[in-house]
């Protein structure tokens, strides 16, 4: 259909000294833009007797804090990791947040393709691109060896990935660390796979059936946009504790 343009890799709108730009480069940006801002102005704005809003953003970060703290067991390894863990959920949270604004994915100019004229959207929403969910995932992935490291020490941890105690152990170890290898496919993809897939759910039912069928499939993309965010950060908290538990 005239007009459908969907691409797997983001579109490189120009270069800026030698740098590409995508369209996806904006909303992560932007993402960045909004993170820090909140991290300054929340804290300039929070008073001695909490308004609603306040007790309620208390609340979630508490709750969000004391599950950190359950998980790992340990209050002092909470307040180091918590931070990684609420940074991960809210960059991805509001990057999939901001692909719901007006505009995104519809505003843009038009290229011939195969003799059609189709859309390339200005700006596309973020995690649909497989070099930011990398980018994530690689992240994570040094973040947990770090947090295994710092807590265990080297020869600790590497114990876990060579041990020449035994057959069994040594073959062990080495199917745990291509575990630990295939850790940076299955974050980045599950993240790329859902939210890419959603896009383009939401672009063939917005250019076959314009009326009626996008709404219900935009409030599900909303949920799926929360629950990936949540399963990205909860798993990253996963192995870290897998990480900073004792060898066997």
């Amino acid at each position: 259909m005239e007009g459908l343009h969907i691409t797997l890799g983001a579109d490189t709108l120009g270069h800026f000294l030698g740098i590409p730009i995508t369209n996806t480069l904006i909303p992560a940006l932007l993402t960045s833009v909004i993170l820090l801002v909140l991290a300054v102005v929340i804290p300039r704005t929070l008073k001695l007797i909490p308004s609603k809003g306040q007790t309620l953003f208390e609340t979630a970060v508490g709750g969000g804090f004391e599950y950190v703290e359950s998980v790992l067991e340990d209050r002092k390894l909470a307040e180091r990791f918590f931070p990684l863990i609420a940074t991960l959920f809210s960059f991805i949270l509001i990057g999939n947040l901001l692909g719901f604004l007006p505009g995104v994915g519809s505003i843009g100019f038009f290229e011939e393709h195969h003799g059609e004229s189709t859309l390339t959207a200005l700006i596309r929403p973020v995690n649909t691109d497989i070099n930011v969910t990398l980018a994530l995932a690689i992240a994570a992935v040094i973040s947990i060896q770090v947090a295994g490291i710092g807590v265990l020490g080297v020869l600790k941890y590497g114990s876990k990935f060579v041990n020449l105690h035994s057959v069994l152990g040594f073959a062990i170890g080495i199917i745990e660390l291509f575990s630990e290898l295939a850790r940076f496919v299955s974050f980045s993809f599950r993240l790329f796979g859902n939210m890419f897939a959603g896009k383009v759910m939401i672009l063939v039912a917005t250019a076959f059936v314009p009326l009626v069928l996008p709404v219900p499939l935009l409030v599900f993309e909303l949920l799926v946009s929360v629950i990936q965010a949540a399963i990205f950060a909860l798993l990253t908290l996963f192995f870290i504790k897998i990480a900073v538990t004792e060898p066997h």
